[in-house]
């Protein structure tokens, strides 16, 4: 691990350090207070930093709301890992790469035909990119916060992305919180499996979440799928909230304006 720079956000204490892990840029922000929970996020780019952000300006304003929501339920903020994505103007699909959910499309699931020309299963690397994650960053970061303490947190892709993980990894966390899920990418027979790959409830907590707005306003009929399923698994209330934000988009400043729902659905235990 190889430090970049360190720099700080507004109405958060401390400072967001920048690294280099052999060439995958994380961001990262542990808290004055010993930090007893750790959430992942995809994405990296979008979470602290409004210079490096999809969006410019826009983040998730990720650590001001695990701040709010923390001190509301009288714990000690979470630890912030943002792992960055790998496109690049050589590699524009590296972002796919990491997070299209590997077996499942190696396994046969078509994507849509606007992407067939570009689409390579062979060279989806998800799973190294999550083992990545859990054996090299956490360790090094935040190596003593409990499995059971621990959430993934990802948008569109990166929603697919954390409920791939907690399928590949249950025993790495217990919480995954998808928003905005690109269930078109794979349609209904992404839904499929992806949910009956999911833990058995008891041991996992799933949040879901979409808009009504830009890409969102296209995943109602695959959410409802994937909440009928959900159900049949056995999941409830108490382990698993799908919500539907009117007038929600598809981008950073939609999922921070109520990014405090799925962090206090997580911290709330």
């Amino acid at each position: 691990m190889k430090e970049i720079k360190r720099f700080q956000i507004r109405g958060v204490p401390g400072e967001v350090k920048r690294v280099d892990f052999q060439g995958r840029i994380v961001d990262y922000w542990l808290p004055k207070e010993p930090a007893t929970h750790l959430i992942i996020a995809h994405d990296g780019q979008n979470i602290f930093d409004g210079r490096t952000s999809t969006h410019r300006g826009q983040t998730w304003k990720m650590a001001q709301s695990a701040i709010h929501v923390s001190r509301e339920l009288g714990i000690n903020p979470p630890a912030i890992i943002g792992v960055w994505h790998s496109s690049t103007k050589a590699d524009p699909w590296g972002r796919g790469k990491d997070l299209v959910p590997e077996k499942y499309f190696r396994g046969g699931i078509s994507v849509p035909k606007e992407y067939e020309h570009a689409f390579d299963a062979d060279a989806l690397h998800a799973d190294k990119y999550l083992e990545s994650i859990f054996t090299d960053y956490v360790q090094e970061i935040a190596p003593d916060i409990a499995a059971t303490n621990t959430a993934m947190i990802g948008s569109s892709m990166g929603a697919l992305a954390a409920l791939y993980a907690v399928a590949q990894f249950p025993a790495r966390f217990t919480t995954a919180l998808a928003l905005s899920t690109h269930w078109p990418f794979g349609g209904n027979p992404l839904v499929e499996i992806t949910i009956n790959s999911l833990p058995d409830p008891g041991t996992h907590k799933i949040w879901m979440s979409h808009g009504t707005k830009g890409l969102d306003s296209a995943y109602e009929p695959f959410q409802k799928l994937a909440d009928q399923r959900m159900h049949e698994r056995g999941y409830t209330h108490n382990n698993f909230v799908s919500k539907l934000f009117e007038r929600s988009g598809h981008n950073e400043r939609s999922w921070a304006k109520y990014l405090d729902q799925p962090m206090r659905f997580w911290l709330s235990n």
